[in-house]
C-alpha cells in the first residue's frame, strides 16, 4: 500500500467528521448541487452501514434471536387467571351410579400456574435455535463484507474514470499544442494543409474521448451512490490522488497458507458450521428426544362458592395440584423411524453443503491469487510501456521538420502515450480491485478498520 493511501486511511478528528457530514448529510438531501468529493474510507464506512442487504441480514438475525428466546421460554410455566360459573338443574348421577334430581350452582375465582414441557423437543430445539442464531450472525458479516467489497470496487472504478479524464485532457493539450505548431509552420510554408488536418483530427479524437470518459465517470458515480444508499442524482468525485497501487495481500504468499487462512477466517464457513451443528441437534432431538418424558405440572389456587338451588354462600379457599410425566410412542415419539431418517438426511445435507462452501472458498482463493499476480505483472509492463511512449513522444516533438512522415509520427506518438496511460489506469484499478477481492477471499477484513 502506498504512503498516500495510508495517509487517507489514518484521517481522524475534524477531517473524517467533515467527510461524514458531507456524505451523510448533504448527499442525503436529494440535491443536485455538487459535485461532492468522497474518499475511499468514507465509501467503505457507508457501505457497511446503509446497505439494504446488510439491513435485511440484521433483521433476520433479530428474528433468529427471537426464535431462540421462544425456545428457551418453553422451559417456563405460565399463569392463567380466571373466573367461572356453573349451574345444574335436573337429574344427575352420583359416583355409585344412582340417579337423582339436583339443583345447584358453583362459582370459582382463582389462577392456575401451569407447566407442560416436552423436554426432549425443548432441549434440542433450544440447542438448534442457538446455532441458527450464530448462523444468522455470520450472514450479517457475509453481507457486510460483500457490500464493502462492492463499494471498494465501485469507488476504484470511479477513481479510474476520473483519472482517465485527466489523462485525456493532458493528451488534448499536447495535441492542441502540436496542432498550433503545425498551423504556424503552414503559415510560413514549412508544412502542408494535410499535416494541419491530421493534427486537427487527433485533437477532435481527444475531445470525443473526453466526452465519453465524462459520461463513464458520471455513470460510475451513480452506481457508487446506489451502492452507498445515497441519492443517485448526486454527482460524486473521488478524492484527488486516491488511485495508486495497493498491496492488501502479498501475492508471493504460499497458496497453502492463504487457503488455510481462508478456511479459518471466512464467515461463510462459520455459518455452514453453525448450520451443521443445528442439524446435529435436530438429529439428536429425533433420536434421543422421545426418550425424555413430557413433564406436566399445575397448581390452582382460588376460591369456590355456591351450593344447592340458588345459594351463593359457602365461598372459601380451594387448591388443586397436579404433577405428571408421559412418554409418546408412535408418530412423533418413540419408534418414529421416518422422523429419525428425515433428521439424519438434513444433517447429511448440511455436511455436503459445508463441503461445497469449502470447495468454493478454495476456488476463490486460487482464482483471486492468480488474478492478483497476473495484474501485478501486467501493471509493471504497462508502467514500462508508459515510460517508453513518453520518451517516443519527446523524441518526435524534438524533430523540427513538418513533413508527412514527421507529423504522422508525432500524432501517433501522442496517441500511443495517451493509450498507454489509459491502459495503465485500467490495470491499476483492476489491480486494486483484485487486491480487495483477494483480501475478501482469504477471510481478511476489507473495512477501514481492517485496512489500518
Amino acid at each position: 500500500m502506498n504512503v498516500s493511501f495510508l495517509t487517507l486511511l489514518r484521517w481522524t478528528g475534524v477531517a473524517m467528521v467533515s467527510a461524514f457530514l458531507v456524505c451523510g448529510g448533504a448527499l442525503g438531501e436529494g440535491t443536485n448541487a455538487g459535485p461532492f468529493t468522497i474518499d475511499l474510507p468514507t465509501a467503505l464506512r457507508l457501505a457497511g452501514a446503509q446497505n439494504l442487504d446488510v439491513q435485511i441480514a440484521r433483521e433476520r438475525l433479530l428474528e433468529a434471536k427471537a426464535q431462540q428466546d421462544q425456545a428457551m421460554l418453553r422451559f417456563f410455566p405460565w399463569l392463567a387467571p380466571g373466573a367461572g360459573y356453573r349451574r345444574h338443574d335436573g337429574n344427575i348421577q352420583d359416583v355409585a351410579g344412582a340417579i337423582f334430581e339436583a339443583n345447584k350452582q358453583a362459582y370459582t375465582v382463582g389462577a392456575a400456574l401451569t407447566l407442560q414441557v416436552d423436554l426432549g423437543d425443548a432441549i434440542y430445539q433450544s440447542l438448534a435455535s442457538r446455532q441458527m442464531t450464530r448462523a444468522a450472525e455470520e450472514s450479517v458479516e457475509i453481507s457486510r463484507q460483500d457490500e464493502i467489497l462492492a463499494a471498494a470496487t465501485g469507488y476504484l472504478e470511479l477513481a479510474k474514470t476520473e483519472a482517465s479524464i485527466e489523462v485525456l485532457q493532458d493528451g488534448l493539450k499536447i495535441a492542441e499544442d502540436y496542432a498550433s505548431q503545425v498551423h504556424r509552420a503552414m503559415e510560413v510554408g514549412v508544412a502542408y494543409k494535410g499535416e494541419v488536418l491530421r493534427a486537427d483530427l487527433q485533437t477532435r479524437r481527444n475531445q470525443l474521448q473526453i466526452r465519453r470518459a465524462t459520461e463513464d465517470r458520471r455513470l460510475a458515480a451513480a452506481r457508487l451512490a446506489q451502492l452507498l444508499r445515497l441519492d443517485p442524482a448526486v454527482d460524486l468525485l473521488p478524492a484527488p490522488g486516491d488511485l495508486a497501487p495497493m498491496t492488501l495481500v502479498a501475492t508471493n504468499a504460499a497458496l497453502d497458507t492463504l487457503v488455510a487462512q481462508a478456511l479459518g477466517g471466512r464467515p461463510e464457513l462459520r455459518r455452514a458450521s453453525a448450520l451443521v451443528r443445528s442439524a446435529e441437534a435436530g438429529r439428536d432431538g429425533a433420536v434421543k428426544g422421545p426418550w425424555i418424558p413430557t413433564v406436566g405440572a399445575m397448581a390452582y389456587l382460588g376460591g369456590l362458592g355456591g351450593g344447592m338451588n340458588s345459594a351463593w354462600n359457602n365461598f372459601d379457599g380451594t387448591a388443586d395440584y397436579l404433577l405428571g410425566a408421559t412418554w409418546r410412542i408412535g408418530p412423533g415419539g418413540i419408534g418414529d423411524r421416518s422422523r429419525v431418517r428425515g433428521a439424519k438426511a438434513r444433517e447429511q445435507i448440511s455436511l455436503l453443503e459445508t463441503q461445497k462452501v469449502s470447495d468454493e472458498v478454495i476456488r476463490q482463493v486460487v482464482s483471486s491469487l492468480n488474478r492478483a499476480q497476473s495484474l501485478a505483472d501486467q501493471l509493471e509492463i504497462a508502467r514500462q510501456t508508459v515510460e517508453t511512449a513518453a520518451e517516443l513522444l519527446r523524441l518526435s516533438r524534438d524533430r523540427k521538420e513538418f513533413n508527412v512522415g514527421a507529423v504522422l509520427e508525432a500524432v501517433q506518438a501522442e496517441a500511443d502515450l495517451t493509450q498507454a496511460r489509459l491502459e495503465y489506469l485500467t490495470l491499476l484499478a483492476s489491480h486494486n480491485q483484485a487486491q480487495f477481492a483477494l483480501r475478501r477471499a482469504t477471510g481478511g477484513d476489507t473495512s477501514v478498520a481492517g485496512l489500518r
